[in-house]
């Protein structure tokens, strides 16, 4: 007790002094701290004379004492409220500016955990969020561990206000202050899922806040900007007294170059730097029976009422997809988010067809893509095409995908997945070309791709794809595949194009033993489903008695499934294995050519005398290669030969 009256008289004696010798007031307190040093009351007397005094430093140096020494004081919280306020007030008089500079004058650690305590002392969600925005904004290292979790207090406090409008103070601090904090963070790693959740929260306030009506409540009409490229409608000084915020906090400037801004970083972040998708017509038939009329779409015909028959190309509106639903086969395992990607594109494609069902409509949004200068936005050029696709106008999608290739030409300093992008349109671009029965355009497509890619080296996983369980045979040309761009969905689909297109040149009534060597070497990408296709192949060499094909040794390596036999003085005997690439019902019998010995032309004349040594060396070579990875081979098959392919397409 003596000694709490000894503080009292030290104290008092202090401040008694201040006006009169502030010096031997700070002395009076000097000696009462080194007598008394866990004495509260000394400690903040002598900081309340600093600060009154404005001596930054040292009122500083005592706040930090205080702090550390005296944490639980409602008088320093009170005043470290005050010091707060003042940091996140705008205005600039002499007070405000010495309370700033006092908070710097302290530790940077220190600094940080006093704002993080007086966000605790906070119970009003408001002004726990802007406390924390102090935060964040001052040390951007903590955005990593608050910066998310304040986001989602924001939006769950809207949703528990039952807010009926995007535009209220909750959502308003996290567009315009926290969301940025966030995405600008290069350390603040989000999913995809939410990162796209937060745009889209984004969006709905901006563009929410931009066509509030003119006679809303709390609206004060400013001047209105004329517009820019990225503001049609740019209402820079409109301003809208938000609930819950001051006038200031209501305004935003620019909102819809801040909403530009948000989806370009969005668009480029690691977690949107996903893999492209490829839209391109369904090839599960090319294994089926051979239809060279169907073949050759590109001359399809309909009856007309008056008995006459037009020809259609693949573009004609009637023929097209365009109004019809078309269904997008997926492989779930290598797009595991199918039903979301699928779901969007539906609702894009609902929304683009929406806008342009109305002339008034299309007018206005041809009015804002010109002032947005959207001809230069490459997403929605890929989206577009997509939509061309969809429909099924495969000479408009080809003038799309050259205009595509021109964008990414001018835009590929900016873009991480150029190659990719460059191989998806190709890709795009031979489908294209397939529909309209232009299969050796498709061809040099495919083997563009094809110099591109690297084999996927793994042994691919053979899953089921959704395919509809339909008998009609003309539903399938309806159907559509999305495919991601990686070089294992891509390599197996060019090969497909390809085995598409020798495949209705192989079986017509014209022999051509080039085009049939190629279709039996591009049938072992899915053995055994192109089994009957190749008992076909067979049967046309038996009518024609005899097959050349020289590469048949370089490329056709699946002899771990096959028997191979040299029969004494009968040449070579190929006959069916489990599972088979061969034949089923009969024996294949092959032997060597008089020609040069370094070709090896295969060819079937029946039973001759004799196996030459280089032919059973070359054998022996085929039957060491059965374990050779096929896309490797097959990769290396369109590299070698794209002349010979080329060709045998002219």
């Amino acid at each position: 007790m003596a000694a709490q009256v000894d503080c009292e008289f030290l104290v008092k004696k202090a401040r008694d002094l201040v006006v009169e010798d502030p010096w031997a007031a700070k002395a009076w307190l000097i000696t009462a701290r080194t007598l008394y040093p866990t004495d509260f009351g000394i400690q903040y007397e002598m900081y309340m004379i600093e600060r009154n005094a404005e001596r930054t430093a040292s009122a500083g140096r005592l706040l930090y004492d205080m702090f550390v020494n005296f944490p639980d004081q409602p008088m320093v919280w009170r005043e470290i409220s005050i010091i707060t306020a003042a940091l996140r007030n705008d205005v600039q008089d002499k007070q405000t500016q010495f309370l700033r500079g006092l908070f710097e004058t302290l530790p940077g650690r220190t600094q940080c955990e006093m704002l993080l305590k007086a966000t605790e002392q906070c119970f009003n969600t408001l002004e726990r969020a802007e406390m924390l925005l102090l935060l964040l904004r001052r040390f951007p290292d903590s955005v990593v561990q608050h910066g998310v979790s304040l986001g989602e207090t924001l939006l769950e406090a809207e949703n528990l206000d039952d807010q009926d409008s995007p535009v209220n103070c909750f959502r308003k601090l996290f567009v315009c202050d926290v969301l940025p904090l966030i995405i600008n963070n290069p350390d603040v790693r989000l999913p995809a899922n939410l990162l796209y959740q937060y745009l889209h929260k984004a969006a709905e306030f901006y563009i929410g806040y931009v066509t509030r009506s003119p006679s809303s409540e709390n609206q004060q009409q400013g001047s209105q900007d004329t517009a820019d490229i990225k503001s049609p409608t740019k209402r820079s000084t409109q301003k809208y007294i938000i609930e819950g915020l001051t006038e200031k906090s209501s305004l935003i400037m620019d909102p819809w170059d801040r909403l530009f801004e948000i989806m370009s970083i969005v668009a480029m972040s690691p977690s949107s730097n996903q893999v492209p998708l490829i839209l391109l017509d369904d090839l599960s038939n090319i294994y089926g029976d051979v239809d060279i009329d169907r073949g050759k779409h590109i001359h399809k015909r309909r009856k007309l009422g008056e008995g006459r028959e037009k020809t259609l190309s693949s573009d004609d509106e009637e023929c097209s997809g365009k109004g019809r639903s078309r269904h997008i086969i997926v492989n779930k395992i290598e797009l595991p988010n199918s039903i979301d990607v699928l779901e969007k594109f539906k609702l894009a494609r609902e929304s683009w067809e929406l806008l342009h069902s109305q002339e008034a409509l299309e007018k206005e949004f041809t009015r804002i893509c010109m002032s947005w200068k959207t001809e230069t936005w490459l997403w929605l050029r890929i989206f577009i095409t997509d939509m061309i696709v969809y429909q099924g106008q495969y000479r408009k999608a080809i003038n799309s995908l050259h205009q595509l290739g021109a964008l990414q030409g001018a835009q590929q300093h900016v873009m991480n997945q150029g190659t990719l992008e460059q191989q998806r349109a190709l890709i795009q671009m031979a489908a294209c070309h397939f529909a309209l029965g232009e299969y050796r355009m498709t061809c040099d497509k495919v083997l563009d791709v094809m110099c591109s890619v690297i084999p996927c080296t793994q042994d691919v996983v053979k899953v089921q794809e959704e395919i509809p369980k339909v008998k009609p045979r003309f539903r399938k040309a309806l159907d559509l595949k999305l495919l991601p761009c990686t070089s294992k969905a891509m390599m197996p689909y060019c090969l497909q194009l390809m085995l598409a297109c020798f495949k209705l040149r192989a079986f017509t009534d014209i022999r051509d033993d080039l085009a049939l060597g190629h279709v039996i070497v591009l049938l072992q990408l899915d053995w055994p489903r192109g089994e009957n296709l190749f008992l076909k192949a067979v049967n046309k060499i038996c009518q024609q008695g005899s097959f050349q094909y020289e590469n048949f040794f370089n490329y056709v390596t699946k002899g771990g499934k096959i028997h191979l036999e040299l029969l004494p003085n009968q040449g070579l005997l190929i006959k069916n294995s489990s599972p088979p690439l061969g034949v089923l019902p009969q024996e294949f019998k092959l032997q060597p050519s008089s020609q040069t010995a370094d070709r090896h032309h295969t060819v079937t004349r029946g039973i001759t005398k004799g196996v030459k040594e280089d032919f059973r060396l070359a054998m022996e070579r085929q039957v060491s290669r059965c374990g050779e990875n096929l896309m490797v081979v097959l990769h290396r098959f369109c590299i070698n030969e794209k002349i010979i392919l080329l060709q045998t397409l002219m």
